[in-house]
């Protein structure tokens, strides 16, 4: 389920349609990456892959916190002198 998960992911990311799915797809794909860490850990039994799983999901959501960011200023309308906004 996984591996189809990821195929469907990369499809996303590739054709779009646009900035915020591409983005929404990198947050699944690091969902993914700590969820297949977590099956294989769970195959061995062995916990050395926890910490390794904690940060690869600090680091998707700060990932996606700082992209959010961005297509926020990104998408915000200007302002113009005369103090009303610019809409493009």
């Amino acid at each position: 389920m996984i591996l189809v998960a990821g195929a469907l992911l990369l499809y996303r990311i590739w054709y779009g349609p646009s900035m915020l799915d591409r983005a929404v797809a990198l947050d699944v794909a690091a969902a993914l990456i700590v969820a297949g860490i977590g099956v294989k850990a769970a195959h061995d039994g062995d916990g050395f892959y926890f910490p390794v799983m904690l940060v690869l999901a600090f680091l998707g959501f700060t990932g996606s916190v700082g992209i959010a960011r961005f297509i926020a200023v990104r998408d915000r309308p200007s302002v113009r002198a005369d103090g009303t906004e610019d809409h493009r």
